[in-house]
């Protein structure tokens, strides 16, 4: 076969490719690597197979000749095919021995005689090497020795930045605590015309930062500002490119405790890409959080049709009966999403939620201690448990759980909110004070009435401490953010009591009984107050 008809038969087979049409493309490819014999045509036909999903002939054909496995190349396919036939152990043996660092360095690969035949991909495909790492971390992963595949993923994007899935397998799977994250990505090489990747990858990590940092980097990353001559065309604004980074932007919002930012924007979002999982993930849990089981229901329904093998399509389900207190039932779905992925942490999390929804007390921290050994990465477990200990009264038990969460996760306001409730309960006042403080120092954006019950525990603490003044400043604020806020108009007026001021404490004594008339506490210091201020008044005269 001449050479001009073996370029024009390459070329019917990239076509073939191109269109999906992997049959045509096996059977040229298969035509050309008879006639030429050539590794790079051997390498094609395997490509070919691989496709068409002929995993087993794929695997046989590429290792019926041992020399060619020298190539980096073919040992990847070959490694790519048993993933696919999900024999991991022969995957990893495939791929050679090799040893990695806790940092994500290759410290020791003993087949030292590979090489890599193909030289001129590297300026336009993603490292060899990386792919290799990330066979090996997928693999590790499913043989479930997490703790080396997460090394051999920090690998895949140490040797190359541009392999995104496995930055996304370790922010996403919980793998790497917030500090071992930005050390990461800190450690990583971009290129200068990748810097928009630097970018993308930062406001993945940033959960907790404040909004105006985050916000900038998000428009500098939508106008392509930030370093490189990457940007989005008008034409390409709603584009899968564009949903991936309101993606990261919607995780942020949930994460801050935005909920009705994150669900509007979730909403445009799914207007143009109704089927952008990630996006779909936000939606969700913010309509929970937003108490619509109507738009779940919906939502879960159209999953469920077109993704039946998803486990985003189960966790659908299984936040409507969530949302409508049907907590077994959500437990059921969640279960079975866990088994579709498991390493799908939001139904793991929603699972143990489900338990303390409940008041299962036992159950709920068997099932938080087990997402926290699945997820080491993630700080909502130690953080649920600490909650949990709480309702228990066991409250040095809490802290402890509730410090290893600040731990994994040092910018979250609601840690720092929750050991403040432990410190007050057990009557520290000044700690309480402190870690309430530094609650509020977290939170990313403006105060909204999601915040009210720390200021008013503030107010709470400032009182204890006699610190009346300060109390009532936090109890003020607490009331500018819920107008209609019992403990804070309680507080005030009993702050007001405590010092002598008993015109202002009977007024807001009737404001706070105004919202709830058979308040005790409120309606005994009422009587208390208009007694002493009777006597005080008698006294003068």
């Amino acid at each position: 076969m001449r050479e001009e008809e073996l370029e024009r038969l390459r070329a019917i087979v990239r076509d073939c490719v191109g269109r999906h049409e992997y049959a045509s493309a096996m059977f040229y490819a298969g035509r050309v690597a008879l006639a030429t014999g050539d590794p790079t045509d051997i390498y094609m036909e395997a490509q070919a197979l691989l496709l068409a999903g002929h995993h087993r002939r794929a695997l046989h054909l590429l290792t019926s000749s041992p020399p060619l496995l020298r190539d980096l190349r073919f040992r990847c396919l070959a490694a790519k095919c048993l993933e696919e036939l999900k024999e991991w152990h022969d995957c990893l043996t495939m791929l050679g021995e090799a040893k990695v660092d806790e940092d994500g360095n290759v410290i020791s690969q003993k087949d030292s005689n590979m090489m890599n035949l193909d030289k001129e991909s590297d300026d336009h495909e993603i490292n060899i090497l990386s792919a290799i790492c990330l066979l090996r971390a997928k693999a590790y992963q499913a043989l479930d020795n997490r703790d080396i595949a997460k090394q051999w993923f920090k690998a895949a994007v140490k040797a190359d930045p541009m392999c995104y899935e496995a930055m996304e397998c370790l922010v996403d799977n919980y793998m790497l605590t917030c500090e071992e994250e930005k050390k990461l990505l800190s450690s990583l090489n971009f290129r200068k015309e990748d810097q928009w990747l630097y970018a993308h990858y930062s406001c993945m990590i940033s959960k907790h930062e404040k909004s105006s940092i985050l916000e900038a980097k998000f428009r500098d990353l939508e106008e392509g500002t930030s370093g490189s001559s990457f940007s989005i065309s008008p034409v390409n604004k709603s584009s899968k490119c564009n949903a991936d980074l309101m993606a990261c932007k919607a995780e942020y919002y949930y994460q801050c405790g935005e909920y009705q930012k994150c669900f509007d924007l979730t909403t445009a979002i799914l207007e143009k890409d109704p089927f952008h999982l990630k996006c779909v993930l936000y939606y969700l849990v913010a309509s929970v959080e937003l108490d619509r089981p109507n738009d779940i229901y919906v939502m879960a329904d159209s999953l469920v049709k077109n993704y039946p093998n998803k486990a985003v399509s189960w966790f659908a389900v299984g936040c409507y009966y969530y949302c409508i207190k049907k907590y077994s039932q959500a437990r059921q779905h969640f279960s079975k999403a866990t088994s579709i992925e498991g390493t799908y942490a939001p139904a793991w999390i929603a699972t143990c939620n489900t338990y303390a929804a409940q008041q299962e007390n036992d159950h709920a921290l068997t099932a938080y201690r087990t997402t926290a050994r699945l997820f080491p990465g993630c700080h909502l477990p130690m953080l649920y448990i600490g909650m949990e200990s709480m309702r228990t009264r066991n409250f040095k038990l809490a802290e402890q759980y509730l410090l290893e969460a600040k731990k994994k996760c040092p910018s979250d306001p609601l840690v720092y909110n929750e050991l403040g409730v432990v410190a007050y309960s057990m009557k520290d006042y000044e700690k309480a004070a402190q870690w309430l403080e530094l609650a509020l120092n977290h939170v990313s954006f403006p105060l909204s009435e999601l915040w009210e019950p720390t200021l008013v525990n503030l107010g709470h603490s400032s009182r204890k401490l006699k610190r009346y003044q300060k109390a009532i400043t936090y109890y003020e604020k607490a009331l500018a953010l819920s107008s209609r806020s019992l403990s804070a108009f309680a507080g005030l007026a009993y702050t007001y009591h405590l010092m002598d001021k008993f015109d202002e404490a009977i007024s807001y004594y009737h404001q706070a009984l105004w919202l709830k008339p058979d308040d005790q506490f409120c309606t005994d210091m009422l009587n208390f107050a208009i007694e002493e201020d009777a006597q005080t008044r008698k006294d003068f005269l």
